[in-house]
């Protein structure tokens, strides 16, 4: 028979498997948050450089060519060959210098005759003007002829092309290419929202693939005025002194400038997190015992951190481990807590 002291006692035993119960899922509750490091990140000053890559080019280019069709009598420099501004580079063939030379004495006698004969009451005003302007075309063609026959170069350099040789007829194509590597020059192209930054004379350090982390160092030269639309860019120039001519056409650069510093907040590396199927960046901030979910715009990164442009207030703590485990809003305690309590527990 069930009895009173049976029923009594099952009522007991019942709630104490109740308390035991609620007092396990309360302490697995609070086992089960899940664990974090945070870090106190913090303003600093921080450098803007930014990296360009560029092809270095010659400072100046100049094809050596007639504006006349004329035979190469012969040409006296090759590929490799230095120059100087003012030196004789190519001889063409004169042969018609003399036939021009009495063609425009004939002209000159022309015009004399036809002025005295004006004077005497002869000829009309009208000869005369035609026969002198036919003499000033003779003096300019002969004065072209005599420049064609000796070319020279207007720029001190390196030659770096030559498509004929001697004997060959001119033609549209220049007979040499002299170019100047002494300063050479990059050219970049600069973000928009970098204009105002950039100045003539600004320093920039330049490093060639070829010399590894050699430093060379250039000017700012030139800045084209105006915005590319398409791609919201605009030129600069950068004049790179070479002595040496250690430097030459087409070698890959890397080019630095800096644009002064600016207060940013800095995260170590391991807070940042990568949104899965996107590009974007989040850091997890911790306050009062949660975390939030704070999308992020990254700057630099500096060694094993991150100069982060938005996202993070100055002063924050941030998330450095147990990310995974995390959602925005969730309850989280911090690692150095639990270890304590643990501690404490163990004596």
């Amino acid at each position: 028979m069930f009895s009173f002291k049976n029923l009594s006692l099952l009522v007991c035993t019942s709630l104490l498997i109740c308390s035991c119960t609620s007092k396990e899922e309360t302490s697995k509750a609070k086992e089960t948050l899940p664990l974090v490091n945070v870090e106190l990140v913090k303003e600093e000053a921080v450098p803007q450089i930014v990296d360009y890559t560029a092809t270095i080019e010659s400072y100046k280019t100049n094809n050596i060519t007639t504006s006349t069709a004329n035979r190469i009598k012969k040409i006296l420099v090759d590929v490799g060959s230095n120059v100087s501004a003012g030196q004789t580079v190519v001889i063409l063939d004169d042969v018609n210098i003399e036939q021009m030379k009495i063609r425009l004495q004939n002209k000159k006698l022309d015009y004399d005759r036809a002025v005295e004969l004006l004077k005497i009451g002869g000829g009309t005003q009208q000869s005369v003007d035609q026969l002198q302007t036919e003499y000033e075309a003779y003096k300019r063609s002969f004065a072209n002829m005599q420049e064609n026959t000796r070319l020279v170069s207007p720029i001190s350099g390196v030659v770096t092309a030559r498509n004929f040789d001697n004997g060959d007829m001119t033609s549209q194509n220049p007979i040499l290419t002299i170019e100047q590597i002494q300063p050479v020059k990059v050219i970049v192209n600069v973000s928009e929202q970098d204009f105002t930054k950039i100045y003539l004379g600004l320093g920039v350090i330049v490093k060639l693939d070829v010399y590894g982390e050699q430093e060379f160092t250039g000017k700012v030269s030139l800045i084209h005025p105006t915005i590319d639309p398409r791609t919201r860019t605009f030129q600069v120039e950068i004049n790179i002194p070479n002595s040496g001519s250690k430097i030459r056409p087409g070698m890959f650069a890397r080019v630095q400038v800096n644009y002064g510093t600016n207060n940013r907040v800095v995260v170590p590396d391991q807070a940042v997190v990568k949104q899965t199927g996107s590009g974007n960046k989040y850091v997890y901030v911790y306050k009062d015992g949660k975390v939030s979910y704070n999308k992020v715009e990254l700057g630099q990164r500096l060694d094993n951190r991150y100069e982060l442009i938005s996202g993070v207030d100055n002063n924050s703590q941030v998330v450095v481990s147990g990310q995974s485990a995390l959602s925005d809003g969730a309850s989280v305690e911090l690692l150095k807590d639990a270890k304590a309590k643990a501690n404490k527990e163990n004596k």
